[in-house]
């Protein structure tokens, strides 16, 4: 159990039976009266965020949150499909739910799935991901018009600028967290 003082930015609660992250906080101590703890939350299946006030000696759960390494297998149209590393089962994930990971969403990465109450809310990829470039334009030596940098299409579909040397088949690595090119993989 959290108490009031326990609250900060990060913290995940469970209010209602639902997972909560503590995006914003803010503590003000009136000359008169209790203490009150402001805090933005964000409800981590559904997305929507409100502001709620707490009076200190409010207690909370701690959400009971859980992380399992799964492999992603395919995307059969709806949803996509993790496989669990250890007992091999199969959990089904929402493009909701995947979010902006789909863009760099390989077969066969692992990748960190957030379970609550044993069911699937949330994915996060590796910090770094390697992928194939499928679509590169030419670049012409002198065009520095362009700002030294040209736009390619991955095997995912995902869009993004890299330098001028790097050439269509070749492997490069992205930095998830950013979406940005890093370099150039042998």
């Amino acid at each position: 159990m959290y108490e009031c003082g326990d609250l900060k930015k990060g913290l995940k609660i469970e209010i209602d039976n639902e997972p909560y992250i503590i995006t914003d906080f803010g503590f003000v101590k009136p000359g008169k009266g209790q203490a009150l703890y402001k805090c933005r939350l964000k409800n981590m299946i559904t997305g929507s965020q409100f502001d709620r006030t707490y009076r200190s000696g409010e207690k909370f759960n701690k959400a009971s949150l859980a992380e399992a390494e799964m492999e992603y297998l395919y995307f059969d149209g709806e949803n996509y499909c993790f496989m669990n590393n250890s007992n091999y089962e199969q959990e089904f994930l929402t493009a909701e739910q995947i979010g902006e990971a789909k863009d760099l969403l390989k077969e066969n990465i692992v990748c960190s799935i957030l379970m609550f109450d044993e069911k699937p809310i949330g994915i996060t990829l590796p910090n770094f991901v390697e992928l194939k470039i499928t679509k590169a334009d030419p670049w012409i030596k002198g065009d520095t018009a362009s700002g030294s940098s040209k736009p390619v299409t991955l095997e995912t579909g995902y869009t993004l600028n890299v330098p001028p040397f790097i050439e269509e088949g070749e492997k490069i690595r992205i930095d998830t967290r950013t979406g940005q090119y890093v370099e150039r993989v042998k």
